[in-house]
């Protein structure tokens, strides 16, 4: 078999999604198997830019489980911001958390192939200072629309901003392990990747074994 390596922050992530599920979910008390859970990669809801005041970034990814939706940032130990007291995320990165929770919230499966009709019933309650809702037609429209149906889809029991949980995914590497606060809106989770390199890459072919 092809050997498949990668390195930094966004290898990391994608080899947490495919071995570390379960250990992101045990944090919230949530015991669905890896089968069970719809997962994106970096879904992007577009860059920021002066040109579009709609856009609002990218989450490194997402996870659906039938109790949850866990949305989630990534950061690693070779930050040159991190120190051993303190991680802050920049403001971008927590608006988008509540931009897209404001979506999640407000969706529902009604609005289903008519996001006109969202725009028009909804903008007035999307109170995001410099920030607009997706126009209809537009690339981010569609693209939140296929994520929304298929988290809501997918997560059976949503019902409110409680199934939303933000998540910070801290990577370290060997000991001590990390301790820091990250404040009240983000939980964080430490997974240690020192044993899983090879020479400083991490080993992205094998899939997560069930337990």
């Amino acid at each position: 078999m092809t050997e498949l390596l990668g390195y930094g922050e966004d290898a990391l992530t994608f080899w947490a999604l495919k071995h570390r599920v379960s250990h992101i979910l045990q944090e919230f008390d949530d015991e669905t198997r890896l089968s069970d859970c719809y997962i994106f990669y970096r879904p992007s809801f577009g860059r920021q830019s002066k040109k579009s005041s709609a856009v609002f970034g990218e989450f490194d990814a997402i996870i659906a489980s039938p109790q949850n939706i866990y949305l989630i940032e990534s950061k690693w130990d070779n930050l040159a911001e991190f120190t051993e007291e303190k991680l802050t995320l920049r403001r971008e990165q927590t608006l988008r958390h509540e931009i897209f929770a404001w979506y999640l919230t407000h969706w529902s499966a009604k609005y289903a192939n008519n996001w006109a009709q969202f725009e028009k019933e909804q903008r007035d309650n999307f109170h995001f200072k410099g920030k607009k809702i997706a126009h209809v037609n537009s690339l981010l429209a569609t693209n939140l629309e296929f994520v929304l149906n298929r988290l809501l889809d997918h997560c059976k029991n949503f019902s409110s901003k409680d199934n939303i949980k933000n998540v910070l995914i801290f990577f370290y590497k060997g000991t001590p392990k990390p301790s820091f606060e990250v404040g009240r809106v983000f939980k964080l989770v430490l997974i240690d990747y020192g044993k899983e390199t090879s020479g400083n890459f991490v080993p992205l072919n094998l899939q997560e074994r069930e337990k």
